[in-house]
C-alpha cells in the first residue's frame, strides 16, 4: 500500500466510525422517545394482540389491532399538548355460548396530556389531562355503548438507558344506552424499559384494569423486545413479546397472550 494513501484511508475509517456512532446514538435516542408516551415525537403504533380462553367456558378467542397515533402539539415555549388515540379493530369468536363471531371496530379511548417541555429539577417528565371513551364499536358485542370521560396522568423518569414510570386513567360513563352496564374503570400501567445504543428496547409492564361496577381485576403482565430500523426512508420499530394474565374478569382472557408491534415514526 502506498504510504501516501494512509492518511486518507484513516480519515475515511474515522468518518465511517463517526457516522456509525451517530446512527447508533440516533437510534437509541428515538428508542428512548418511543419509551416516553409524552415525547415530542409523532408516531403511529400498530399493536396486534392475541388473547385466548375468553367467556364463561373459556372457549373464546380475540385478535385486536390497536391503531394508536400519538401527535404532539406545541402550545407555547413551555408546554406541549400530546394527543394519544387508541382505536381497536377486533376479530373475536365464541366470547360466550351462542355469540358466534364478530369483526369490526371497538370503542375509541382518546387521551390528551398537557406536559411541560422541560423535565422537573429531579428529572421527572409528566403530563395530565382528560381521557374520553367514544362508543365507536360496530357491533353490540364490540362496544360498551357508553360515552365516558375522566382524568389521566403520566409520570416517568429517564436515567441513562433506563426509562421507568406509570400511566393511569379513570373513566366513568356519562351518557349512552341506558340498558347497558355503566362504565366505572381505573387503568394503571407501570412500565420500565432498557434501550441500547443499537436501537433495541427491552421492556416490561403491567396493564391493570379495575372494573368497579363488577368488582373485578384484569391484570396482564408483559415482557417485550423491539428494534428500530428503516424501510427505505421510513423509520420503523418492530417488536413483540408475551403477556400473562395473573388475574382476569369472569369473561376475560386467561393464561398466555401475545403482542406484536409495528411503530411508524416521524421525527421533527
Amino acid at each position: 500500500m502506498n504510504l501516501k494513501t494512509l492518511p486518507a484511508l484513516a480519515g475515511l475509517i474515522t468518518l465511517g466510525m463517526a457516522f456509525a456512532v451517530r446512527a447508533q446514538s440516533s437510534d437509541e435516542e428515538l428508542a428512548k422517545q418511543l419509551a416516553n408516551p409524552v415525547a415530542a415525537l409523532i408516531s403511529v403504533p400498530l399493536q396486534f394482540n392475541i388473547d385466548r380462553d375468553l367467556g364463561p367456558d373459556d372457549a373464546g378467542d380475540r385478535l385486536t389491532l390497536n391503531i394508536q397515533p400519538v401527535v404532539p402539539f406545541s402550545i407555547n415555549e413551555d408546554w406541549n399538548l400530546i394527543s394519544r388515540t387508541i382505536l381497536p379493530i377486533i376479530d373475536q369468536q365464541d366470547i360466550f355460548p351462542g355469540a358466534g363471531s364478530q369483526t369490526g371496530t371497538g370503542d375509541i379511548v382518546q387521551s390528551l396530556f398537557f406536559s411541560p417541555k422541560a423535565p422537573t429539577a429531579g428529572g421527572w417528565i409528566w403530563g395530565v389531562g382528560p381521557v374520553f371513551l367514544l362508543p365507536t364499536g360496530s357491533s353490540q358485542y364490540l362496544t360498551a355503548d357508553k360515552w365516558g370521560l375522566g382524568p389521566t396522568a403520566i409520570a416517568l423518569k429517564q436515567q441513562g438507558h433506563l426509562t421507568y414510570g406509570a400511566l393511569v386513567n379513570h373513566i366513568i360513563s356519562v351518557a349512552g344506552n341506558g340498558d347497558r352496564s355503566a362504565v366505572n374503570a381505573t387503568f394503571l400501567q407501570p412500565f420500565a424499559s432498557l434501550t441500547t445504543p443499537t436501537g433495541w428496547t427491552y421492556s416490561a409492564n403491567i396493564e391493570a384494569t379495575r372494573d368497579w361496577e363488577n368488582q373485578e381485576w384484569n391484570v396482564p403482565v408483559g415482557l417485550y423486545a423491539a428494534k428500530i430500523t428503516k424501510i427505505g426512508s421510513q423509520l420503523v420499530q418492530f417488536g413483540g413479546g408475551i403477556r400473562y394474565y395473573v388475574s382476569s374478569t369472569d369473561n376475560g382472557p386467561e393464561g398466555l397472550g401475545f403482542r406484536f408491534n409495528v411503530v411508524l415514526m416521524y421525527p421533527r
